[in-house]
């Protein structure tokens, strides 16, 4: 799997409305989950009791946190894309964040991400990049939204 270079706002820029293309699938396990439940103090049963989500979950089985999906951005960012030159990354928001489908455990899932759009405010560059996270075999992706980052390129 290639990943797309980008090292200036100028890189950027070119690629708004085109796919920059999808990074490996992920596996989230139960162990997974409830490292991210301890971490978050969330210990909703539906994602930490595998034996009651079995008979009391309209899922069938435990689903991972949607904040935990979310969190696997950076990670599967960084295989699609490479950035370089850079002085500073920071994660500046995401917008338009829909939870469509409970990613189950045990289901694979991977990233598809677009450049939306790319500002260069003053040196600092904006961009927008719209993303779906996909669940293996289901037709549903388990969110989309766009996430903007903001970029401080070496000069």
């Amino acid at each position: 799997m290639s990943q797309t270079i980008i090292t200036s706002f100028e890189d950027l820029e070119a690629l708004i409305g085109k796919e920059l293309g999808q990074s490996e699938y992920h596996t989230i396990t139960q162990e997974q989950i409830n490292l991210f439940a301890d971490a978050t103090l969330d210990h909703q049963w539906i994602h930490t009791d595998p034996e009651k989500a079995k008979t009391e979950s309209p899922f069938g089985d435990t689903i991972a946190h949607g904040y935990l999906t979310i969190s696997l951005l950076p990670h599967l960012w960084s295989q699609i894309v490479e950035v370089q030159n850079l002085k500073l990354q920071v994660n500046y928001g995401i917008e338009s964040l829909k939870f469509n489908k409970p990613v189950k455990v045990n289901s694979k899932v991977r990233l598809v991400a677009k450049v939306a759009d790319a500002k260069n405010l003053r040196g600092t560059v904006k961009a927008t990049i719209a993303v779906v996270l996909e669940i293996d075999g289901e037709r549903k992706p388990a969110y989309e939204a766009d996430v903007v980052f903001l970029y401080h390129f070496n000069n």
